[in-house]
Order: C-alpha cells, then structure tokens, then sequence
C-alpha cells in the first residue's frame, strides 16, 4: 500500500464512539435494618446472588456503604427507589 492510498483509506473511516456516564448505586449503613433485611433487598432490587448481597451488606455494616451496583442513571433510578421504599439509605453517585 503507498502513502496515498492509507492516507485516502484512512479518512473514509469514521469513529463512532459514544460516551456514558456511569454512576454508583451507593447503600448507606443505618442502627435499623437487620442483616437479613439488606440481604434479601440487594438479591431482590439489585439481582445480586445470595453471596454477593451478604459480603456487600459486611462492607455496608463495617465501612459505612458499598456501591451495590454501577450503572446509567436511567438504570439505576428505578432500583434506588425500591431500596429507598424498603427502609435503607440509598443514593446515585
């Protein structure tokens, strides 16, 4: 291939790129809701297995939050306010 022919081939490409931002569904510890409770809400809202809900409810427990699930706003809006409905603390980030 000479010099003109890549130059002529690489301006008929174009780069599509699309840009998201993603953002952090953030649970806050709280003295109310039980271990069991924050388990069974993370499987349920957040689609979490059974091992990944109960070692985010430890981080939430012994480091104040965890990022429970990261996503579009769009995404995550829905299950901030069914997690919020349960009675735990829960914001995008």
């Amino acid at each position: 291939m000479n010099i003109e022919t890549e130059i002529a081939f690489q301006e008929d490409v174009l780069l599509l790129e699309e840009v998201i931002d993603l953002k952090n569904l953030v649970v806050y510890n709280d003295d109310i809701n039980t271990f069991e409770h924050v388990i069974q809400t993370l499987i349920e809202v957040c689609k979490h297995s059974p091992e990944q809900a109960e070692q985010c409810t430890y981080l939430i427990h012994y480091k104040g939050k965890c990022t429970v699930k990261v996503g579009t706003f769009e995404e995550l809006e829905a299950m901030c306010s069914s997690i919020h409905n349960r009675g735990i603390s829960a914001d995008i980030v």
